[in-house]
């Protein structure tokens, strides 16, 4: 079944891709991050993190739109795992493997030593958030995340049947509180691994948004922007008063402050409102960047490690002129990159939902390369795309 499209949720993935590209931008050409020493006026680029727990609300929300509309009933597991390794593992492997040539041969990720062959495995198999290791792609620590919470999404749907959403998400919210407050004594160590237990409110949150879409047109009344702001504003107050370095320390608590934000300003984009908003969001640039939004984010940060690494520090060291000259560069090959990488590796396998369909529709395209148009034509796309597969 094809789910509807939702006016600007494609331009919102593009926008967080994008910010995530700045942000790397920002972090590797002034020094201290997170004792950031640059210019105040570029100071708004340091949230980078906050992008991918906005794709982590999105996510959830995307897969369970259609269980929410359907009694919060999946379907069969295999249908879905087959769906989600067909989405996410063609262009998440070929983005791994240029990564590594990268690593290899180029330079390696900043605060990482050079892969190995322990790499190669973990982050083949999707284990980096369980198994610490050398990075070959300091960006793919989210997509061992988002794989784990795809795990988890069918367990997260049986609460919802059985006790509703807002149950459900205080059933997975309130143990992660308690540990962090029990356990870690209100301070849980940061960390570059174990990440997926702290983020299952963030991915159960989208879940909750898209119960609440399904429930009917009522929640369109309420003014999501406004509540959104409302709710973002301690957390936003908090941050600026603690600084960057404690938002960085505290992730574990500022990734669940913030998700209340993101649900409800989800929830203002799916209501169409503020209508200004959604047509800027809906516009055919921000389209077509959230169309290859994935591969942006897979495999943008080589790029700019290669370019900040050996290009412009350097010749121009850290300062704002370096940020523009590797804004410019690597944001340039990143984004033309990750577009042509999008045709290669991600628009087939959405297009063409099997082994055996990809392989009819190469061949079709084969067999009628150089020849006069037939009377009738060959539907060799008859998928509408989906950028959230």
């Amino acid at each position: 079944m094809n789910r509807k499209r939702v006016a600007g949720l494609d331009g919102l993935r593009g926008l967080c891709a994008l910010y995530v590209l700045l942000f790397h931008c920002w972090a590797y050409t002034f020094r201290g991050f997170p004792r950031y020493r640059g210019p105040e006026w570029l100071s708004w680029l340091g949230f980078g993190r906050l992008a991918v727990v906005l794709f982590l609300v999105l996510s959830g929300f995307s897969l369970a739109m259609t269980a929410a509309r359907n009694g919060w009933r999946l379907g069969s597991l295999s249908r879905y795992a087959r769906r989600r390794a067909w989405r996410i593992l063609p262009a998440y492997w070929a983005a791994l493997a240029f990564s590594l040539v990268i690593a290899w041969t180029v330079v390696r990720q900043p605060h990482s030593a050079e892969p190995n062959a322990e790499s190669v495995v973990v982050y083949t198999l999707l284990l980096q958030d369980l198994i610490a290791g050398p990075t070959p792609n300091g960006a793919f620590w989210s997509i061992g995340v988002e794989v784990l919470l795809y795990g988890a999404l069918p367990l997260l749907l049986v609460l919802c049947r059985r006790i509703g959403p807002a149950a459900m998400l205080a059933v997975v919210t309130v143990p992660v509180i308690l540990i962090g407050f029990a356990v870690f004594d209100g301070s849980p160590p940061a960390g570059d691994n174990w990440l997926t237990p702290h983020l299952v409110p963030v991915f159960a949150a989208g879940v909750v948004a898209a119960g609440v879409v399904a429930a009917g047109d009522r929640f369109r009344r309420l003014p999501w922007v406004w509540l959104s702001v409302l709710a973002a504003v301690p957390v936003g107050i908090l941050i600026l008063h603690q600084g960057s370095r404690w938002m960085v320390d505290n992730y574990y608590w500022v990734d669940m402050a913030i998700a209340p934000a993101m649900t409800m300003f989800l929830l203002a984009v799916v209501s169409g409102r503020p209508a200004a908003l959604i047509r800027l969001l809906d516009s055919r640039p921000l389209q077509r960047l959230g169309s290859f939004s994935y591969s942006l984010y897979l495999i943008h940060l080589p790029i700019v490690v290669v370019i900040t690494q050996k290009l412009v520090i350097p010749r121009l060291g850290r300062g704002t002129a370096s940020f523009t000259v590797a804004t410019l560069l690597a944001g340039g090959l990143s984004l033309a990159g990750a577009w042509l990488f999008a045709k290669l590796f991600e628009s087939p396998f959405q297009r063409h939902r099997s082994w055996a369909e990809l392989k009819n529709a190469v061949w079709v395209v084969n067999d009628h390369r150089g020849q006069p148009p037939a009377s009738e034509p060959v539907l060799v796309d008859a998928v509408p795309h989906r950028a959230d597969g």
